[in-house]
């Protein structure tokens, strides 16, 4: 394993991407102790499932499930990584909130890790759960 990066520095290297800087995503926990990275996104008229209702779109929360995922490992590892699979379950609709997104690594080994992903509303409610796999060689 490589340099353990803080949340400013997970912030700085989201920043890199064009398409997470649209997302908008936040750290707002990095703790490489545990495992585990947090992130939080606000709700935007883009990211609609239809125009007006408020009800988040499958893809940006896909979109979010992978990102997060993947810079769980990256706090650790210290570099990008590549995502070889990943999978989401979608809970009940996110409406009208933002996101809060949680991610552990179960497992951050010579060649594949793999991280467990949970969304949740602004009320603390499961929305989406993910999981998903990453290069790490």
């Amino acid at each position: 394993m490589s340099e353990v990066l803080s949340a400013a520095e997970l912030q700085e290297r989201l920043s890199r991407s064009p398409f997470i800087r649209f997302l908008g995503l936040v750290v707002t926990e990095a703790d490489p102790a545990r495992q585990c990275v947090t992130m939080t996104l606000e709700m935007r008229p883009e990211f609609e499932r239809i125009a007006g209702s408020g009800q988040w779109h499958g893809g940006p929360v896909a979109a979010v499930i992978d990102t997060v995922g993947d810079y769980a490992l990256v706090m650790t590892i210290g570099h990008p990584l590549p995502t070889i699979n990943f999978r989401v379950d979608y809970l009940r609709p996110a409406v009208n909130t933002a996101l809060t997104v949680t991610a552990r690594v179960r497992r951050a080994g010579r060649s594949v890790g793999v991280v467990d992903v949970d969304v949740m509303d602004a009320k603390g409610t499961l929305v989406a759960i993910g999981r998903a796999t990453y290069s790490t060689a």
